[in-house]
C-alpha cells in the first residue's frame, strides 16, 4: 500500500482527475455526438436515395393528419396553388457551394386551403453583404416540383428582424416564419427542384456520403481507452523507478567485511 501512496500527492491526484474526466467525456459526450451524427447522416442519405426511385406524390397526401413525419423528409412532391404576393422572407448567413447566400422563402397557398412555405432557392449578396434585388414570385396558379423538408428549429439570440425591406430570419423554421408573417403555415417547407416557377438559384442536394463522423467517433473511443492506459503506464514507470532507487540505496548501505573495512580505512598492504 505504501508503494502507491505517492498517488495521493497533488500533482498525481490532479493528473488522475483530468484523465478520468477526459475519458468520461470521450465515452459519454464526444464519441456519442459523432456517432449520432453519423447515424443521422446515413438515415438522411437513405431517404434521399429512396426518393430517387419514387414517383412524386401530391403534397396533400403527406399533409394528412397533423403534418409530414421525418420519414417523409426529402420525398419528391407536387404542389399546386399560388404564391402569396409580397410575403418573401429572407434566410441570412447561408452558404451555398461554399459561397455566402440569402435563401428566399415564400408562402404558397395550396388548392386545399392550406398554406406551406416554399424555399425558392438562393441569391448572392451584393457589395459585401447587401440584399440584392429579388425577383418576385409569379402570380396565378402554378404547379411546383419540390422536396418536402422538416423545419430546422431555432436558437435563442437569433431573433427575426426587418432589414432592407424584408423580414429576415436565421433558420428555415415554419412556426417562426408563421409568427413573423401572421400566416398559418404547415410545420414543413418545400425545397424547389430546378426549373420551377418562381425558382431562384437551385440549392443542391447533400452529398450522399457518410462523412467523417464514424471515424471521428471511433477516434474519441480510442482516446478514451488510451488516456487511462497512458496514466497506468506512468504509474508503472514511477513504481519501477522507485524500486531502482531503493535497490541502489540498499546496495550502497551493505556492511563491509572486516578486511574490506580495514583496507578502506588504511589502504591495502603492499
Amino acid at each position: 500500500m505504501r508503494r502507491v501512496m505517492f498517488l495521493l500527492r497533488p500533482s498525481w491526484f490532479i493528473l488522475a482527475v483530468v484523465v478520468v474526466g477526459f475519458a468520461y467525456g470521450c465515452f459519454t459526450l464526444l464519441a456519442p455526438w459523432q456517432l449520432s451524427k453519423n447515424t443521422s447522416t446515413e438515415d438522411r442519405n437513405a431517404r434521399i436515395s429512396a426518393s430517387m426511385a419514387q414517383d412524386p406524390v401530391p403534397v396533400a397526401e403527406l399533409l394528412g393528419g397533423d403534418s409530414a413525419t421525418i420519414d417523409d423528409e426529402w420525398r419528391r412532391v407536387v404542389a399546386q396553388g399560388s404564391y402569396l404576393p409580397d410575403s418573401d422572407v429572407l434566410v441570412r448567413l447561408r452558404s451555398v457551394e461554399s459561397q455566402p447566400a440569402y435563401e428566399v422563402l415564400t408562402p404558397f397557398a395550396l388548392g386545399n386551403g392550406r398554406t406551406i412555405l416554399v424555399n425558392r432557392g438562393y441569391v448572392r449578396p451584393v457589395r459585401g453583404s447587401e440584399v440584392p434585388a429579388i425577383p418576385a414570385a409569379p402570380g396565378g396558379n402554378v404547379s411546383l416540383d419540390a422536396r418536402i423538408r422538416k423545419s430546422q428549429g431555432t436558437m435563442d439570440g437569433k431573433e427575426p428582424f426587418t432589414d432592407a425591406g424584408y423580414q429576415q430570419v436565421y433558420f428555415i423554421d415554419a412556426p417562426q416564419v408563421a409568427a413573423v408573417t401572421g400566416l398559418e403555415l404547415e410545420d414543413v417547407y418545400l425545397q424547389l427542384d430546378a426549373h420551377q416557377p418562381g425558382g431562384l438559384g437551385v440549392i443542391p442536394l447533400p452529398q450522399l456520403d457518410a462523412g467523417p463522423y464514424l471515424s471521428y467517433g471511433l477516434q474519441w473511443l480510442a482516446f478514451g481507452i488510451m488516456a487511462p492506459m497512458g496514466l497506468g503506464y506512468f504509474v508503472w514507470a514511477e513504481l519501477r523507478e522507485r524500486r531502482k532507487v531503493k535497490a541502489t540505496r540498499t546496495d550502497d548501505e551493505t556492511p563491509l567485511s572486516a578486511s574490506k573495512s580495514l583496507a578502506a580505512r588504511y589502504g591495502r598492504p603492499r
